[in-house]
Order: structure tokens, then sequence, then C-alpha cells
């Protein structure tokens, strides 16, 4: 079990990238949150709990193939708890099989070695240009 933040994180990455969905559930605490403050309408601004994160992560590979996670910086800051995390996540759009490339700032915040709050920043113009309205980064 992955212990500090940074660790949990990178963790993650190695579940996205191997399509492991349940996995990367599996680090988020029961009673977790995804925050997406720049959603466009329409879409959630919070997922929180357990069972709404696997609905809401579960097919996230059949939207979108992530094939590559570079350019990853990780700051950690004063509390030990929290990261915030950069990175470019490459792919393939699953639906119409264009190729993905997007730039995200996470702000993760841990505890116990689980993911209590991810705040995922990504660009919704860049987003509705490749999917249309309605999907999710």
């Amino acid at each position: 079990m992955p212990s500090t933040a940074t660790d949990v994180f990178h963790q993650a990455l190695e579940h996205l990238l191997a399509k492991d969905m349940p996995g990367f559930i599996a680090l988020f605490a029961d009673d977790a949150a995804m925050e997406f403050p720049f959603a466009p309408p329409g879409r959630p601004s919070r997922v929180a709990g357990r069972a709404e994160l696997h609905d809401y992560l579960v097919d996230y590979p059949h939207t979108l193939d992530v094939r590559q996670i570079a350019d990853v910086t990780v700051h950690e800051t004063a509390d030990p708890e929290v990261i915030v995390a950069e990175f470019t996540a490459t792919g393939v759009v699953v639906a119409t099989g264009e190729p993905y490339r997007l730039r995200y700032i996470a702000v993760l915040t841990v505890r116990a070695g689980r993911i209590v709050r991810y705040r995922d920043y990504w660009n919704p113009l860049a987003v509705q240009e490749l999917f249309g309205e309605g999907v999710r980064a």
C-alpha cells in the first residue's frame, strides 16, 4: 500500500495506464470526492463517495484510451497530505479514433494511504472540441 501522497498519486497513474479502474478506484477513501472546478455545464462538478466514484470512473477506458502520461511533476506542499501534480495524458478518443492530448493539474489530499479529495483541473474547451458536449476528461 502506498504511504505518501506522492506514492498514492504515482500508483493511481499506474492503474490508469493499465486500464485497471477497480485498482484506481480502490485508492479512494469510502467518503472521497473528486471535484472538477472547470466542468462545463451539464457535467458534474463533484462526485462523492465510493459508489458514485465507481459509477463515474469504471468505464473511463471506454471513453479515452490513455496510452501515455508524460511531463509529470509533483509539488509537495507544507501539508504532507496535499500534493499538486501536473501531467499530460495522451491517447485516443475511443468513439472517434482521434488522437487525444490534454494537460492536467490535480490537487490531491491523501490520508492513511487513501485519496480523500481529488481536484481535477483541465481545459473544458479542449475537451468539448475533442468529444463534443457531455464527455468527461
